[in-house]
């Protein structure tokens, strides 16, 4: 399968980190996408984040965060509070969610967001030599190091897996 360009790509490519594409099909009807990208890459769920974005109440793009966890686990939105010093979170209203970050639930990617948003990475991202993220598109992950996530993120490595 060819190997997109999205504003993931290239953001990226701007940061100058090393990444790795995959593309893998896509199943319209599926919902859990990162248990259908590990399945179609063969790739543990410990290996594949998720990137959430979490409204810390004022449901308005200022009031947004992502949280990046592994497919295996589950995010701790009281942790996700406590580290952004709010009272709580809640999951994002999804057009909300994709309005501010440009791409669409399942293709959510930590790279290249329409709005900059703070962002929160789960400490399991450095128990692996490579992560898998989306690249921008349902179908399309990127391949790259711990090191290289947070040169290219800004994200800060905190505890938040529930």
């Amino acid at each position: 399968m060819r190997i997109p360009t999205t504003p993931a790509t290239r953001a990226l490519d701007a940061a100058g980190v090393p990444w790795t594409g995959h593309a893998f099909g896509h199943e319209d009807d599926v919902e859990g996408y990162g248990e259908e990208a590990s399945e179609a890459l063969g790739i543990e769920p410990e290996r594949i984040f998720k990137t959430l974005v979490v409204d810390t109440g004022g449901r308005r793009q200022s009031s947004l965060a992502v949280g990046v966890v592994a497919v295996a686990d589950r995010l701790d939105t009281k942790a996700v509070a406590r580290e952004l010093g709010v009272k709580r979170v809640s999951m994002a209203d999804v057009a909300l969610a994709e309005r501010a970050t440009g791409y669409v639930v399942g293709g959510i990617s930590p790279f290249g967001q329409r709005t900059r948003l703070p962002m929160l990475v789960d400490r399991r991202l450095e128990e692996h030599a490579t992560v898998f993220l989306s690249g921008g598109r349902r179908g399309f992950d990127v391949e790259i190091t711990p090191a290289a996530f947070l040169e290219a993120t800004g994200a800060r490595m905190v505890d938040i897996r529930a």
